[in-house]
């Protein structure tokens, strides 16, 4: 382990991560402002927009982390680094996702209540007039097409690096056909005189997005608690830190074995057992290939407390 917080292993990974994120936040942003032009009165291309928007908090959160991981040093305040930053920005972009996920959902349910009739309506381009809907229609296919191909680039990476924040970020590009089917659909039930379409969309968009900020708040919360570590693309428990825990168990009969996550790495306490005599680097306890050892950082033996009047 180098200096930095930052498995020695992960350098080169981690520099493609970080490339791709800074395209990510590029692409992003025209699809920003593409949207912004032709918004117009629709509660699905303004639902749409703010999910856009909010696609640059993951990317951002995860530069802030990965700088801080590489240049940022142990030091006495900081005796561990800063493994857990990564940690951090995973919880701040679940907390931003699951509150405006909420009231973009309450804001479009709302409308539908209401029975608002949203219009829209035509703009002179060339001593043309043309229907804003078109343009609103292509401004939604443009914005699946980035995060689709960006998407499919984090996941790997996201997985090698066991970076949630990353493969948050990597599962929400991916998923964007959902918010612009629906946008689609919104847009084109409007130009048939279907005024519920645009607020139906909305909903189904603004659900999409709470229930991505639900899951990744479970999950980044149970991290900054200390709970046992967790997938990546779930709550469930990590399935390398299952294996890690067998083999500990396998090793020290009778011991209790505790597992926690800082960041993307393990840390083991093996409670009610003495060390084994040999001196062994937490690596060794790591169950499969040793590509991923690097994940396991720390081992500690905490002994049994001898009873109350024996030597």
């Amino acid at each position: 382990m180098s200096d930095n917080s930052l498995p020695h292993e992960l350098g080169e990974t981690m520099g493609k991560a970080i490339r791709l994120e800074y395209w990510n936040i590029f692409w992003t942003l025209t699809i920003i402002v593409t949207m912004g032009l032709v918004l117009g009165q629709s509660e699905t291309m303004k639902t749409a927009w703010i999910e856009d928007t909010l696609g640059l908090v993951p990317p951002i959160m995860f530069l802030v982390a990965a700088h801080m991981e590489r240049n940022g040093s142990r030091s006495r305040r900081f005796p561990f680094g800063f493994e857990r930053v990564n940690g951090l920005g995973f919880f701040v972009a679940a907390v931003a996702l699951t509150a405006v996920g909420a009231l973009l959902l309450y804001n479009a349910l709302m409308a539908l209540g209401s029975a608002e009739h949203a219009t829209v309506g035509s703009i002179v381009i060339l001593g043309q007039d043309i229907w804003l809907g078109w343009l609103m229609l292509a401004a939604q296919i443009y914005s699946l097409i980035p995060p689709l191909f960006i998407g499919r680039k984090e996941l790997p990476l996201a997985e090698q690096l066991n970076d949630k924040l990353l493969h948050t970020d990597a599962l929400m590009n991916k998923a964007n056909w959902l918010t612009g089917a629906a946008g689609l659909a919104g847009i084109i039930g409007l130009g048939l005189g279907w005024w519920w379409a645009d607020s139906v969309a909305a909903a189904i968009i603004s659900f999409d997005v709470l229930n991505d900020g639900i899951k990744a708040l479970r999950s980044s919360t149970a991290e900054l608690v200390d709970g046992a570590p967790r997938a990546l693309s779930s709550t469930d428990l990590s399935e390398d830190a299952q294996k890690v825990c067998d083999r500990l168990q396998t090793e020290f009969p009778g011991a209790t074995i505790r597992l926690r996550e800082t960041g993307r790495l393990i840390r083991a306490e093996v409670h009610d057992t003495h060390p084994p005599s040999e001196c062994r680097h937490p690596r060794h306890y790591w169950p499969d290939a040793q590509e991923r050892a690097w994940r396991l950082a720390q081992v500690s033996f905490i002994p049994p407390v001898e009873e109350s009047g024996k030597s």
